[in-house]
């Protein structure tokens, strides 16, 4: 089955407004930026939009050297990529993953903005963090700050159903989709085992069950309550405990090869 790439979206920092690109390179942790990021509480766990909606309106942007931050009412905050920092432990749901603090300016601006005490955190890149064996098999799959897996794919098809039975149809982006696929019909994405594009290659791996970060909305940062009761009426995953929407990926080929929107992808379905 054949397929194309309707959008790329990179998220830099984990939980904040993502980044939709024309073309990007994959690495093995997914999009090379992606999820490289993340804020942290005083007791240096993680902090999403689950907790956190206002998230959604910090707008990072990358330049040549340096992630840039900004947000309504802020100074625009510039962290250059070679601010090392001092190295540190963090949490991201039951793994403890090193990083390196970026310093007291990054964390004085996300703690005014944020009303909350908090501090910016950047993977260590010499690190491993491996994906589920369960899921991702022997394939040495590892990620960044992602939740779980190094790409979320949905597709455009999906989102559409999804929409029809809505009252207000909603964005892709309250799904927040490295890949959004054109092209194939409802919820193929299910049943897709992999995806070539060029000498990329990516293997879905487990369904993406939905949070309530799905009811927030990425532009005013409002939270509301669908999509999760309708997804509950026709996607519940019992085996997974929660509603699925989408597919959790892994990159087994193609480091340091590019994607582009308009890419012709080949599909390998397991039916």
């Amino acid at each position: 089955m054949s397929a194309l790439i309707a959008e790329l979206n990179v998220y830099p920092v984990k939980s904040c407004r993502g980044i939709a690109v024309d073309r990007w390179t994959i690495h093995e942790r997914g999009l090379a930026r992606d999820r490289e990021w993340m804020i942290v509480g005083d007791d240096m766990r993680f902090v999403t939009q689950r907790e956190q909606p206002r998230l959604a309106l910090i707008a990072p942007a990358l330049g040549d050297g340096w992630l840039e931050l900004s947000a309504t009412g802020m100074p625009r905050l510039g962290i250059p990529f070679d601010a090392r920092g001092a190295p540190v432990r963090v949490s991201v749901w039951r793994d403890i993953v090193a990083a390196f603090d970026q310093g007291d300016e990054a964390a004085s601006w996300l703690s005014d903005f944020l009303d909350v005490s908090a501090r910016l955190v950047r993977f260590d890149a010499q690190t491993r963090r491996y994906c589920n064996p369960v899921y991702a098999g022997d394939s040495g799959a590892h990620t960044a700050f992602a939740d779980a897996y190094p790409l979320l794919i949905v597709s455009r098809a999906s989102l559409e159903d999804l929409n029809e039975r809505l009252a207000q149809p909603l964005p892709a982006d309250r799904f927040r989709p490295n890949i959004l696929l054109a092209g194939v019909n409802a919820y193929d994405e299910d049943y897709i085992t992999e995806i070539e594009c060029g000498a990329v290659r990516l293997r879905l791996v487990k369904p993406c069950t939905r949070c309530r970060i799905t009811t927030t909305d990425q532009a005013t940062a409002r939270v509301g309550v669908e999509p999760l009761p309708t997804l509950a009426r026709y996607r519940r995953n019992d085996a997974l405990d929660g509603v699925t929407f989408g597919m959790n990926a892994i990159v087994i080929g193609g480091f340091g090869e590019t994607m582009a929107c308009g890419a012709s992808l080949r599909c390998l379905l397991s039916y």
